[in-house]
């Protein structure tokens, strides 16, 4: 290789380096800035929701529409940080998954009927309370089941990683307890008859109820279930960007507006 051919490969080689290292900067700022930076550096957000919860986000397998209230809040968020509520990616969640893929950085947020628990203190943040329900119980319409103390030796199904398998154990320690991945193979069970009871939040339940009206809730509400959009832990500046979403949707109606939208009645 004569002088010049090496002096060329030499420049090929700077180019190539260089071009990495800026990429490589401005990954590195925009993880050093935190969530908000990564969001405005890719131009999009990736948020954590629900496929199989009616109410909250439930794919339409026909549109491959992803729709609802979780959904709103999440397009929202977009619209405040991007100016654009269609920059957001809607990343598929369960209650087992939702925490690793967002400690892993797949995901900028959890908006998917997340409850707020000591527990999941330690390993998230959380915003403020944006919706409150409580966990009930779903059976046949003339089930002899009308509450918790009918429970015993009773199949009683919900989904793995949620508030809902603990707290059932707690209050029905005799009821037989199976767990599904998510909320449509846990209402699907049911339904073939593998179980005589589901249990979770009331909001998500009357969200079946509405798929199947052969079903209904009973024995009222036994827990408070306080949901909140999780966030990376230690991001103390994109809580901050979410929770004053939350308060600016309030004041101007658009929280209440989207609440009677999904819920069929007013916020309390």
């Amino acid at each position: 290789m004569n002088k010049r051919s090496r002096l060329g490969a030499f420049l090929v080689l700077l180019v190539v380096c260089l071009v990495f290292a800026g990429c490589g900067s401005k990954k590195e700022s925009a993880e050093k800035g935190g969530t908000l930076e990564a969001i405005k550096a890719r131009g999009k957000v990736i948020a954590g929701v629900k496929y199989d919860t009616k109410l909250f986000g439930l794919k339409d397998p026909a549109t491959g529409k992803v729709e609802g209230f979780d959904i709103d809040i999440a397009k929202a968020l977009a619209k405040k940080i991007l100016g654009d509520e269609n920059k957001v990616e809607l990343k598929e969640v369960t209650s087992k998954t939702r925490i690793p893929l967002l400690q892993n950085g797949d995901i900028d947020l959890i908006v998917a009927t997340m409850t707020v628990t000591e527990e999941r203190k330690q390993q998230v943040d959380f915003s403020d309370i944006y919706f409150k329900a409580g966990q009930s119980l779903l059976v046949k319409k003339g089930s002899p089941i009308q509450g918790l103390q009918d429970l015993k030796g009773v199949k009683v199904l919900t989904v793995k990683g949620s508030t809902s398998a603990k707290n059932i154990r707690e209050k029905a320690p005799d009821a037989n307890v199976l767990e599904f991945e998510n909320y449509q193979d846990a209402f699907t069970a049911l339904k073939a008859g593998q179980g005589e009871v589901l249990t979770t939040d009331n909001a998500i339940l009357l969200g079946m109820q509405q798929q199947d009206p052969n079903y209904v809730l009973v024995g009222g509400n036994f827990t408070d279930e306080p949901y909140g959009i999780a966030i990376k832990k230690g991001d103390a500046e994109f809580v901050k960007e979410v929770n004053d979403l939350l308060k600016e949707m309030k004041s101007s109606g658009e929280y209440d507006k989207l609440y009677e939208q999904w819920m069929g009645v007013k916020p309390e």
